[in-house]
């Protein structure tokens, strides 16, 4: 059972490995390895530019975050020159003077200069509505009187007017003065943005300017709607809030998968001095998105170059391959079924077919000649089976044959079928007396005559055997046929075959005629049975006479069948 199993597999096998799946397979081989190489060089390119991308951003963010840096440290230089004017101008009146006249035009990242006293009032500022407003709640005041050092405060709204701001403070004190004042500045958040637009406006990368809190300071152009944002809030950064803002290194970076599936590359700077970040974020897919669409185009290029090639072995293997097989494989089953004309077409097949469809030829040609040989030897063994070849007659199996022939004809016609049973009376005692070659000579003169009234008669005679005859007439009622039969017996008379044992010293015959139309309830041996039966009545009536023999139904219902005289 497992050598059958194995055999089976191995079938199964073959067939699904035909000459169609290996030309596929092969071209297969041949085109894939180089589209996938094509395609991996590409891969390549994308990761190359992916990285030259992330490395020319970081630089790029780096001069961004030192532009920044420059912005507070040019803040922090004008708010020591004013705490200096402040400690040395000995009043409020003469340094608020002086304040009033030293704002740079030159910093438009300044909005406003003010001075605080130790209470936290402003004691006077460059925009006299901020006079009088109490600082002392602000923790960004608290922490320059408490650390006498610069302090940049995180995202606030300044009071009254609640613009969007970052406060800048430096303790008149840090300049020798037990004064408690401080010295402020407002920083312009808008030119704090407008310092990061050559991080804006590429695809796939973003960059914001966050406070220690994580709020939102500043922003490229496009993306001016985060300013004031915490950071947990902007989409694909809430995930490296935490790193960037509770990190004591001054850079960092990390990698991640963003909800939406897309690969992000996020690093954060620490602005020196402060506790301010720059942080910026590389979607790669948008970073790389002509390669991809290379890459995407390359596999469907790869598809369509293997596809077509598949069709091109596909077709090829049918027309040069798979079609003369199937060619050569009809004229064999043609031939193998008897059509012996069956020749394969070499001017329709490839070269390399052509040896074997001129060998099939030859030996489909040698083939035919046997078989027409053959045929013509059967033929020639079928007559001899089916002929008397004393009287020349059909012999029994030949009139069998055509018995059965015309009873289905008369059936599906609905015609008359006659026969008559026909024989020599007292033949042994004529071979006794005359010899048999003169019993030989007599029955081929008796089949002489016959077969020239059968042929008058449309009728078809033969030797049933001995000395008795038949006389098979389609299409002839029983009437019509002991008509015939007297001609027949007749006939024999007129012969005028000497027969010294005979009552009638000559050969004579005695001739039984049975008459019917076939149908399902009767078969052809009932017909034989009705003719043999008159035969045998003309015989008890003296010989040399015709008796005749009908087959009737009795009734619609009786299956029996009845002989009717």
């Amino acid at each position: 059972m497992a050598n059958v199993s194995l055999n089976r597999k191995r079938a199964k096998l073959k067939q699904v490995l035909g000459i169609r799946a290996r030309l596929a397979l092969l071209a297969v081989i041949l085109v894939a390895p180089l589209m996938f190489e094509r395609v991996r060089s590409l891969e390549e390119a994308r990761v190359k530019q992916i990285a030259q991308a992330t490395a020319e951003f970081t630089i790029v963010a780096r001069h961004s975050a030192d532009a920044q840096r420059e912005v507070i440290s040019s803040v922090e230089t004008i708010l020591k020159a004013e705490a200096f004017i402040r400690a040395s101008a000995g009043g409020i009146s003469r340094s608020c003077d002086v304040l009033r006249a030293s704002l740079p035009t030159s910093l438009p990242w300044i909005r406003t200069l003010l001075i605080a006293g130790q209470d936290g009032r402003i004691q006077c500022s460059t925009n006299n509505m901020y006079v009088g407003l109490d600082l002392s709640d602000r923790p960004y005041f608290q922490q320059a009187q408490e650390t006498g050092r610069f302090v940049l405060s995180d995202f606030l709204l300044a009071r009254p007017a609640q613009t969007p701001t970052v406060m800048a403070a430096y303790p008149v004190a840090a300049m020798g003065s037990e004064s408690g004042a401080v010295v402020l500045a407002t920083v312009n958040l808008d030119w704090m943005s407008k310092v990061m637009g050559n991080l804006g406006g590429r695809p796939g990368i973003s960059a914001i300017l966050v406070d220690s809190a994580g709020i939102v300071l500043a922003a490229p152009a496009d993306q001016r709607s985060e300013i004031g944002r915490p950071l947990d809030n902007v989409p694909l950064m809430s995930a490296i809030s935490d790193m960037a803002l509770r990190s004591d290194q001054d850079e960092g970076s990390l990698s991640f998968m963003a909800v939406d599936g897309s690969k992000r590359a996020v690093s954060f700077i620490r602005i020196a001095g402060t506790n301010a970040r720059l942080i910026t974020s590389i979607d790669e897919d948008k970073v790389s998105a002509a390669v991809n669409r290379d890459i995407r185009t390359a596999y469907l290029q790869l598809g369509f170059v293997v596809v077509f090639v598949l069709l091109g072995a596909l077709i090829a293997a049918e027309k040069l391959v798979i079609k003369p097989i199937e060619m050569l494989a009809d004229m064999a089953k043609r031939f193998g079924e008897g059509d012996l004309s069956a020749r394969a077409a070499r001017n329709r097949l490839p070269s390399e077919f052509v040896p074997l469809a001129r060998a099939f030829n030859a030996m489909a040609a040698q083939l035919g000649q046997r078989e027409r040989e053959l045929v013509a030897s059967n033929d020639r063994l079928t007559v001899m089976a089916s002929i008397d070849m004393l009287s020349g007659l059909a012999n029994r199996r030949g009139f069998q044959s055509r018995l059965d022939f015309e009873w289905m004809r008369a059936q599906q016609y609905g015609s008359d079928l006659s026969l008559m049973m026909i024989d020599v009376d007292h033949f042994k005692l004529y071979n006794d007396s005359y010899g048999h070659l003169e019993g030989d000579a007599c029955l081929t003169r008796l089949g002489e005559t016959l077969s020239g009234i059968a042929a008058d008669t449309m009728g078809f005679a033969a030797r049933y055997g001995g000395e008795e005859f038949c006389l098979l007439l389609p299409n002839t009622d029983l009437a019509k046929a002991v008509e015939i039969g007297e001609k027949v017996r007749a006939a024999v008379l007129q012969l005028s075959l000497p027969h010294i044992t005979s009552n009638h010293m000559l050969v004579t015959v005695s001739i039984g005629v049975a008459a019917t139309k076939p149908n399902e309830s009767l078969r052809p041996g009932d017909l034989i049975e009705a003719a043999d039966a008159a035969l045998y009545t003309a015989k008890h009536r003296g010989r040399n006479t015709v008796a005749e023999h009908g087959i009737v139904r009795m009734t619609e219902g009786d299956a029996e069948m009845a002989m009717a005289g």
